[in-house]
Order: C-alpha cells, then sequence, then structure tokens
C-alpha cells in the first residue's frame, strides 16, 4: 500500500511539475511581446529627455501612445556611422550598444539621432555606454547644432549604489553637462569630465562628481571620453557643413 502510495504521489508531482513548467512557459511567451514594446518606448523616452522632451510622461493617462507619438514628431532622422564618419547601413534604433562598445573603434556600429525642438531648431543625440561600481550605466547626450555644447544628458544604470553612485540619473546631476563642451578653443577633443573637490559652474569642459560615489563617476568620466570620441570624425565633418 505505502509502495503505491509513493508512485502515486512521485507521478502527481511529476505532473504539476509538467504542467506548472508549461504554464510559465505560455506566459512568457505570451508577456514577451508587452516586455518588448515597454523596453522599446523606454529607450525612446531617454532619448527623447536627452532633449527635453516627454519630461511629463508619468503624468498621462496613456504614457506609450504619448512617448509614441513624441518619437515620431521629434525624432526626424536617424542613421548611422563608423569611426571615420562614414554613414552605414542598418537601423540606428536596433543597434545594442553593450555589443558595439565592445569593439574596437574600428568595427564600431555608432548610431545617431537627430532631434528637432518645437522652434525648429536641431540637436544631435548620442548613445553612451560604460561601467559603474556594480555594473553597466548608460545614457544619451545631446548636442547643439554647433555638434560641441551640450544640450542635455540623460544617464541610468543598473545596480548602482541608491544615494551614492544611483544619483547619476537625478536631475541634480545630469543638469550640470547642459552648456558644457566637448572641444577646447583650438577643436581639440577634451569630452567633459566628471571631477571631485572643484567648483566647476564656471568650467566649460567638467562637472562636479557625485559625493560618495567616486567609482561610478570615474565610469561616467570613461563613458563619455570614449563613446563620444568615438563620434569626433562625424562631428568635425558635420562642423566643416
Amino acid at each position: 500500500m505505502n509502495t503505491q502510495s509513493n508512485t502515486y504521489t512521485f507521478v502527481y508531482a511529476a505532473i504539476m511539475v509538467v504542467v506548472v513548467a508549461a504554464l510559465l512557459s505560455l506566459a512568457a511567451t505570451s508577456l514577451k511581446p508587452l516586455q518588448d514594446k515597454n523596453v522599446e518606448v523606454e529607450k525612446k523616452q531617454s532619448i527623447l529627455s536627452s532633449v527635453g522632451i516627454g519630461l511629463d510622461a508619468a503624468e498621462q493617462k496613456n504614457k506609450n501612445t504619448y512617448i509614441e507619438q513624441l518619437y515620431k514628431k521629434h525624432i526626424i532622422k536617424t542613421y548611422i556611422v563608423n569611426s571615420k564618419g562614414e554613414k552605414i547601413k542598418g537601423e540606428a534604433f536596433k543597434v545594442d550598444m553593450k555589443k558595439e562598445m565592445a569593439k574596437p573603434l574600428e568595427k564600431r556600429k555608432l548610431p545617431v539621432f537627430v532631434g528637432q525642438q518645437s522652434d525648429g531648431s536641431k540637436n544631435l543625440i548620442l548613445p553612451m555606454r560604460g561601467k559603474g561600481l556594480w555594473g553597466p550605466i548608460w545614457g544619451y547626450v545631446s548636442l547643439q547644432e554647433d555638434y560641441n555644447t551640450i544640450v542635455g544628458a540623460n544617464f541610468d544604470h543598473k545596480s548602482e549604489t541608491p544615494g551614492l553612485g544611483a544619483e547619476i540619473n537625478t536631475e541634480r546631476f545630469e543638469q550640470q553637462f547642459v552648456g558644457k563642451q566637448l572641444f577646447d578653443s583650438n577643436n581639440n577633443f577634451v569630452s567633459v569630465s566628471v571631477v571631485k573637490g572643484q567648483d566647476t559652474r564656471n568650467m566649460v569642459h567638467a562637472v562636479d562628481g557625485i559625493s560618495g560615489g567616486t567609482i561610478t563617476s570615474n565610469g561616467v568620466d570613461a563613458m563619455l571620453e570614449e563613446s563620444l570620441g568615438s563620434y569626433v570624425t562625424h562631428f568635425k565633418e558635420l562642423q566643416k557643413q
């Protein structure tokens, strides 16, 4: 009797495991399109945020529709360049910067998004990718039509420390980049440094780092130099036009 009972329990448990696994697999498959859409909308929102558009998305009844409409209206052009500034085939939105930044510079695909403000002015929006203290950091930096002066910046992270490195995606930190410049008076690329212990308000190539977040600040510094530095040839070609 005990043998039959044990067999029944084993068979029942095995069937339940199979059924639950099948249901979970079905749920994951069914939800994937929605998850992918949410990731797409979040990316579009980050691109728009770097030029100060869509900042009120959280207040909208249908956030996703709102962001989609703004993206369609304000992102008027996208393309990909290589490190030589040459345009290459591909869809900018689908470029995986994690994979690209792991490649040698000469083999990278570099996405470019062109945004247009309500007043008709245009901005170049560029993706960033780097490493923080505990994981990846990323974001977007937008430039004026001089391809030198920063209009805005949007940063995010996977697992930086709350109250410390995680402060890179706060308005206080991001707003410091507005008006900073990538090139010096001789048109040499110098990027924008993230420094500590200095008053950077009158420094055109530096912003104040995060107190207690030295490694993350250094990560943002390195990310800006490497990511933006990849586009230097393209910037200079645009400046000539």
